[in-house]
């Protein structure tokens, strides 16, 4: 899934966090504030790696977009 800026999205980083836990328990903070209470569903948790790049390929100023992985599965 690809969130576009061209299409209307603002795209706004809420923070870095070492667990899913913790960035879920933002994301229900930031549902009570002005602006983010309005989209509710807004929300979406990525992971990345530490020390790998992201931006390989170059960078279009005129579409800008970000990639969206679901996140993991619970352990069993």
């Amino acid at each position: 899934m690809f969130i576009s800026e061209r299409d209307g999205d603002d795209v706004k980083l809420l923070g870095i966090y070492s667990s899913h836990a913790k960035a879920e328990g933002r994301i229900r903070q930031a549902r009570l504030l002005p602006g983010f209470a309005d989209e509710p569903e807004c929300f979406v948790i990525d992971d990345y790696t530490l020390d790998e790049d992201e931006w390989t390929a170059g960078f279009e100023s005129d579409f800008l977009s970000v990639r969206v992985t679901p996140p993991p599965s619970p352990p069993r």
